[in-house]
């Protein structure tokens, strides 16, 4: 929602216009802050009428191509982000201004319309950021070590199977023991 009301806009508008008092008169008037809001309103006025004055409904869409002639005409003509609003009939001059930021920044692509609303979230795509976030976060030596952790629980998982596959009543057998003595362990604590 805007600061001032419409009709406030147009009558300050057309008390200017009247002549009898300045922007600054007419600010200290109506207790605001600067005179700038009023000289702005008096040019869009001028421009484009009423338009000019009114509040748009919603966020209205502009072309990559109408984003680049804008810029390319304050950047030819020297125009204010106020002039060149005024010109191509726009009612929010801090518009080209994001708009110059976007293209200065990122090129033409900081132009193009950006998707709303968030990205989807997948089990993988999360997965995998966790673990990229991690691995910048070791550094070297803290690699090495996790690595050679790693392989340390591989060559005890592939001699446990080697057991297992060689006599599987003895490995289940002795693992079953560990198991409830474990368990004996836990309930006495």
């Amino acid at each position: 929602m805007s600061k001032y009301s419409e009709e406030f806009k147009i009558k300050l508008v057309i008390e200017y216009l009247d002549g009898n008092l300045g922007y600054l008169r007419l600010s200290r008037k109506y207790n605001m802050p600067s005179e700038t809001s009023i000289k702005n309103w008096v040019k869009a006025y001028k421009t484009q009428g009423m338009e000019g004055l009114k509040q748009r409904k919603g966020k209205e869409a502009y072309s990559v191509q109408f984003k680049l002639g804008t810029i390319q005409f304050m950047k030819e003509t020297g125009a204010s982000y106020l002039e060149t609003a005024n010109h191509f009939r726009l009612n929010n001059p801090s518009l080209i201004n994001r708009w110059m930021k976007e293209f200065k920044e990122k090129g033409v692509e900081g132009l193009k319309p950006k998707s709303k609303g968030r990205p989807s979230m997948s089990k993988k795509s999360n997965i995998n950021k966790q673990t990229k976030k991690e691995d910048k976060k070791l550094t070297r030596e803290a690699a090495l070590e996790r690595e050679n952790e790693l392989l340390r629980l591989e060559i005890a998982y592939l001699k446990k199977l080697r057991a297992f596959r060689k006599n599987p009543n003895v490995f289940l057998e002795k693992h079953k023991q560990n198991g409830h003595s474990n368990s004996k362990k836990r309930d006495s604590d």
